[in-house]
């Protein structure tokens, strides 16, 4: 199966389960609750497990280099590496945050592989310069 239709196919299926949330207020809440959930999952892999650490400074790169080349110099503050049980929680938060994202999409009549198609080419067209 091709990305393409697995995301076509995902969407289809959001829709058709989507029942007790279906009012765009509370789906919107649900969306909120998800990230919540994600950004609590990654602290607790701090914060209880352990099997990350982050260690957050400045970031630092040299003022010389171009504007292509800075992000070899950026760090992204993370020590270690998720241990397998961990990777399953933020997995399955990360995929209820889909879930919701996919059922505003729905919603609001946005495909969302068009919605990944457009992100891609302004990415592809600013490259750099859009600076995320």
């Amino acid at each position: 199966m091709k990305s393409g239709e697995v995301v076509s196919d995902f969407q289809d299926m959001v829709s058709e389960v989507l029942i007790r949330h279906r009012s765009i207020l509370d789906c919107l809440s649900k969306f909120q609750e998800s990230t919540a959930r994600v950004n609590r999952s990654i602290t607790k892999t701090v914060t209880d497990c352990g099997c990350i650490s982050i260690n957050a400074i400045k970031q630092q790169f040299p003022q010389k280099e171009s504007l292509k080349d800075c992000g070899k110099y950026m760090d992204s503050h993370i020590k270690g590496k998720l241990c397998e049980n961990c990777r399953e929680i933020i997995a399955e938060e990360m995929g209820n945050h889909l879930f919701y994202l996919t059922a505003l999409c729905n919603l609001l009549d946005y495909n969302l592989e068009d919605l990944f198609g457009m992100q891609y080419n302004r990415i592809n067209t600013l490259g750099h310069f859009l600076l995320s």
